[in-house]
């Protein structure tokens, strides 16, 4: 399948599996944690997960699958599916309105599609390596920021109290410089925000894999500049305009 195919694909169950949640927004209750007290998963997120899998592999047999809740499934057609099937998982539990379903799609590794479905406004966003970036079908572009102090800056935090004592420095940094930040609680729509200018600049560390390799597709492709994990950065993901990517990094890795 070519990568507007596998975008087509992601959009259509990322947008059912939106459907899906909001059926049962407000009935989450938290089923155990993970990597720590606060890191919670519910029932709903494993439904969904299960829904998305069914519908990835009806659609696309043999494909291996990524996703945050379940166990990997290793197929050998060469297609794979990175699947957050809740990111946002507080928000939902607490019934804050913000949270979406995440799913990319890779090609021997490389992510080449992906989907960001926010839930309660009833948004896709979409982009195909290549291709530019989309909501729902209409391309978008990142903004052409006018300085750093005139930038909205969305940043997250760690479910770690280490890490969220540095990322706290690191916001004691970022926020005297801009015009604000904001912690909307879910990285992939950060992104896609970043891609759609409704944000200047995204960063947060300690993520993973599922949390932002769709929406930093979408970002890189409306023409945000985006780094992302390695051997340098340790853990940082980040997306902003390229007129302030620079002088920000600054700021955030002091």
């Amino acid at each position: 399948m070519t990568p507007a195919e596998l975008e087509a694909v992601a959009v259509d169950v990322a947008g059912s599996a939106a459907a899906f949640l909001r059926g049962v927004t407000g009935t989450g209750e938290a089923l155990r944690t993970k990597s720590s007290p606060t890191d919670v998963v519910t029932a709903v997120d494993i439904q969904s997960e299960e829904f998305i899998r069914g519908e990835l592999l009806r659609r696309c047999p043999d494909s291996s699958i990524v996703g945050e809740e379940l166990a990997d499934e290793v197929g050998g057609s060469g297609v794979g599916w990175i699947v957050d099937p809740i990111d946002g998982t507080v928000n939902f539990l607490y019934d804050l309105p913000v949270f979406a379903v995440s799913i990319a799609a890779t090609r021997d590794g490389t992510v080449v599609a992906g989907a960001v479905a926010d839930v309660l406004r009833g948004e896709v966003f979409s982009a195909a390596l290549g291709s530019g970036a989309r909501l729902d079908g209409v391309p978008i572009a990142a903004a052409s920021s006018d300085g750093l102090a005139q930038a909205l800056v969305a940043t997250g935090f760690s479910y770690h109290a280490e890490r969220r004592r540095q990322q706290a420095a690191a916001l004691a940094r970022v926020l005297p410089a801009t015009r604000d930040v904001r912690a909307f609680g879910s990285a992939a729509l950060h992104l896609c925000w970043v891609a759609n200018g409704r944000c200047d600049a995204f960063f947060e560390h300690d993520l993973r894999v599922y949390d932002w390799a769709a929406g930093a597709l979408i970002a890189t492709e409306s023409g945000a500049q985006v780094e992302l994990p390695n051997e340098l950065n340790d853990d940082l993901v980040f997306a902003a305009s390229p007129t302030i990517f620079g002088p920000l990094r600054e700021l955030i890795v002091g």
